[in-house]
Parts: structure tokens; C-alpha cells; sequence
């Protein structure tokens, strides 16, 4: 009767593998841990792309004292600052359900209009109304606090009021309005006109 034997890797397979192994976890722990946040990313109509392009351009180094940082995947779309929680934006999101409700509120933070929604997690969600691309920004509950304070916004609204004008003379400073009239739903124009 024949025993077999399980096969050792020889001394120079363990000394190789024992590196590589090495490599490959630190790599993994690297990515999992500098990982940038990833919001959604939105698809906005050709003109609404135009506006949010030029916002993203527009957009602050800082917000609420944190500092910008990448996300993944990179959009001009989105913007995220601080860490996890992060604030983060998103330019040309759909309208939303929100904005179906009529005793939806809008509060005016250093002349921009922003309709805030309270999350399950104690995030806040603002989004602008009556602009030709809705803009998006989610403000996480340690930044927001039990006050609900969403102070952080005074810093974008310097670039949302030059990126993408109102479309109601209400929602500007100076009464100058904006481009395009919103329809019948205060929707922007989704036809990229």
C-alpha cells in the first residue's frame, strides 16, 4: 500500500509568497481606509451639465471649515469635503419628491434658496429650488448638530448664486432674476434648451 504525502512548497515558494501576500494586503488596507467618498452621480440634461460644469468650477476649497477632497469616481457633478462624514454635492439631480409637497419650506442662506429634508441618520439634505439644474447638498448629522445648524452652506453660495443664476427674482439678493421660468411645477427646464 502507497501513502501519499502532501506536498510542502519548497523553502524559495514560501519565501516569495510570504512578500507578495504582504503586498497584497497592505494594498487592500490602503484603498479601504483612503478610499474617497463616492456620492451618486447625476445625469443633468446637456444645458443643465453646462451649469453644473461651471458651478464645479466655482466651488470652494473649504465648506464649514473642512477641506475639499476627491471623490471616486470624479464627476463635475459631484463635490465632497472633510471626512467621513463628509459634506458632499451633487449638481443636476433630479427634482425632488420633496418638492411635490406643497408645505415644502425654503430657507435663504446668504442669498441662495435651499429646501432642507431631514434624513433618518440626522443628515441634512438641501436643495436649491427655482434654479435651471437643482443642486444637492447633504450636510451629515455631526456637521448639522441637534440645532440643525446649516450655516456650512454660506460658504457655496457665492458660486451656486455666479454658476447657475434663479430662475425666480425672488431667490437673488438684488432682484435681478435669472434666466429660464420655471413651469407650472417650478421645475427647471429638463428639455437642455
Amino acid at each position: 500500500m502507497s501513502t501519499v504525502h502532501p506536498t510542502r512548497p519548497t523553502r524559495t515558494r514560501r519565501l516569495i509568497a510570504l512578500p507578495v501576500a504582504a503586498l497584497l494586503c497592505s494594498a487592500v488596507a490602503c484603498s479601504a481606509a483612503d478610499g474617497a467618498p463616492g456620492p451618486a452621480v447625476p445625469t443633468p440634461s446637456a444645458r443643465q451639465a453646462g451649469l453644473c460644469r461651471a458651478l464645479h468650477k466655482e466651488l470652494p476649497d473649504t465648506v464649514g471649515g473642512l477641506k475639499r477632497r476627491a471623490t471616486d469616481p470624479a464627476s463635475d457633478f459631484t463635490a465632497a469635503w472633510g471626512d467621513d462624514p463628509w459634506i458632499t454635492l451633487r449638481c443636476g439631480v433630479p427634482r425632488p419628491q420633496i418638492f411635490n409637497d406643497v408645505a415644502t419650506q425654503s430657507v435663504e442662506i446668504d442669498g441662495v434658496k435651499w429646501a432642507p429634508e431631514k434624513l433618518p441618520d440626522g443628515s441634512i439634505r438641501c436643495t436649491t429650488p427655482l434654479r435651471p439644474a437643482y443642486v444637492e447638498v447633504t450636510l451629515p448629522g455631526k456637521t448639522v448638530g441637534d440645532s440643525g445648524d446649516m450655516s456650512a452652506l454660506i460658504d457655496l453660495a457665492a458660486a451656486v448664486r455666479k454658476a447657475i443664476p434663479a430662475d425666480d427674482s425672488d431667490d437673488v439678493p438684488d432682484g435681478t432674476g435669472g434666466s429660464a421660468a420655471p413651469d407650472a411645477t417650478g421645475s427647471p427646464d429638463a428639455t437642455g434648451s
